[in-house]
C-alpha cells in the first residue's frame, strides 16, 4: 500500500505541473508558438545537457560494457511489440491511414516529455542511466522504423508505386542522442569537464529545465487538443490496451525470462524499463499523421487519451512492479 501511495504522490507532482501548463494556456498566457519554442529548447538544449551530465556523473568506463548489455532486453521487447502490433492490424483490419499510427501507438513511447519527468519523480536522478537505455532504443525505433510505417500508410498513395524511404539521420540521431554520444567521448578520453565548477553548474542548471518545461508543454498540448474531443472507438481502445497493458507485459515477461536464465539485472533497471514501457504515446503522432495524409483525428485522440489515462495506470503498475 505504501508503494501505491508513494507512486500516486509522484504522479501528482507530474499532474500538477501539467495542469499549470493547461491552465496558463487556456487563460491565454502562452502564445500559439510557445509550445513549439519550449519543445525546441527541451530537445535541443536542456535534454542534451541533462544527458551529458548524467552520463559523466553516473557512468564509468568499466560500466559501459554492462550498459551495452542492457540494450538487448529493450530491443527484444520492441521487436516483439512490432510483431504483435502487425498481427493486430491484420486481425482487426485497421483501415489505411490509421495503421502506422496504431503500430507506433503500441510500440513507441513519449520518453522525452513524460517518460523522463515521470522517471525522475518516481525514482530520482539515480535512475537516469537506466532511462537512457530505453530512450536510445525508443528514439531509434521511432525515427528509423516507426516514421516509415506512417509515411507508407498514406491513403493518397496506396495505388501508386511505393517510394523508397530514406532514413532521416537528423531525426534518428537527435540532439539528446548527440549529447549522449559526446558524453561517451568525454568519458572514454577521461576529460574531467564536470570537475570544472562553473561548467558543471551551468550544465546542471540547464539540464534541470527538462522536467518542468516538459510537463508544462504536455499541459499546453492537452489544452490545444481539447479534452472534450476524447472518444473511445475500437481502434482507440485496442491501441490503449496495447500501450498500457501489452507493452508492459512484454517487458515484464522478458525481464522475468532473463532472471530465470540467471541474468542478474539491477532492480532499478527493471523498474525503469517497465514504467517507460507504459508511458503515453508519442506527442508527434498527429504531426506525422498529417504529413502522410493519415487520420489526424485518430492520432490526436489516442495521444490525448493516453496522456490523461497514464495518471491512473502508473500507480497500479508501480504496485505490481514491487512484486516482480
Amino acid at each position: 500500500m505504501g508503494v501505491f501511495i508513494n507512486s500516486i504522490q509522484s504522479v501528482l507532482v507530474v499532474v500538477l505541473i501539467m495542469l499549470l501548463g493547461y491552465i496558463l494556456r487556456k487563460t491565454g498566457w502562452f502564445a500559439d508558438t510557445f509550445s513549439k519554442n519550449i519543445s525546441k529548447l527541451i530537445k535541443n538544449v536542456a535534454l542534451p545537457a541533462s544527458i551529458f551530465v548524467a552520463v559523466l556523473s553516473r557512468l564509468t568506463r568499466d560500466k559501459l560494457v554492462s550498459f551495452g548489455s542492457y540494450l538487448i532486453w529493450g530491443i527484444i521487447s520492441v521487436v516483439i511489440g512490432y510483431i504483435i502490433a502487425f498481427i493486430l492490424v491484420k486481425v482487426m483490419k485497421v483501415r489505411v491511414g490509421r495503421r502506422g499510427v496504431f503500430i507506433n501507438a503500441i510500440v513507441n513511447a513519449n520518453t522525452i516529455f513524460i517518460g523522463l519527468p515521470l522517471n525522475i519523480a518516481l525514482f530520482g536522478d539515480k535512475s537516469m542511466t537506466y532511462f537512457l537505455v530505453y530512450y536510445i532504443i525508443n528514439t531509434v525505433s521511432t525515427w528509423a522504423f516507426g516514421v516509415f510505417l506512417i509515411s507508407n500508410d498514406d491513403p493518397t498513395k496506396q495505388d501508386q508505386p511505393k517510394e523508397h524511404h530514406k532514413i532521416n539521420w537528423k531525426q534518428v540521431i537527435p540532439m539528446p542522442l548527440v549529447g549522449f554520444l559526446v558524453a561517451l567521448v568525454f568519458l572514454l578520453l577521461n576529460i574531467p569537464v564536470l570537475q570544472v565548477p562553473f561548467l558543471a553548474q551551468t550544465l546542471t542548471y540547464v539540464g534541470s529545465l527538462v522536467t518542468p518545461l516538459s510537463l508544462i508543454y504536455i499541459g499546453i498540448v492537452l489544452a490545444d487538443a481539447g479534452l472534450k474531443s476524447i472518444s473511445f472507438d475500437r481502434d482507440t481502445v485496442v491501441a490503449l490496451l496495447g500501450r498500457f497493458v501489452l507493452a508492459p507485459v512484454i517487458m515484464i515477461s522478458i525481464l522475468a525470462v532473463a532472471a530465470h536464465g540467471g541474468v542478474s539485472l539491477p532492480g532499478m533497471f527493471n523498474q525503469t524499463m517497465i514504467v517507460q514501457s507504459a508511458t503515453p504515446m508519442l506527442a508527434v503522432l498527429p504531426i506525422l499523421a498529417a504529413e502522410s495524409h493519415g487520420d489526424v483525428k485518430y492520432a490526436t485522440n489516442i495521444v490525448t487519451t493516453s496522456t490523461v489515462l497514464f495518471i491512473v495506470v502508473i500507480p497500479i503498475l508501480m504496485t505490481i512492479v514491487q512484486y516482480i
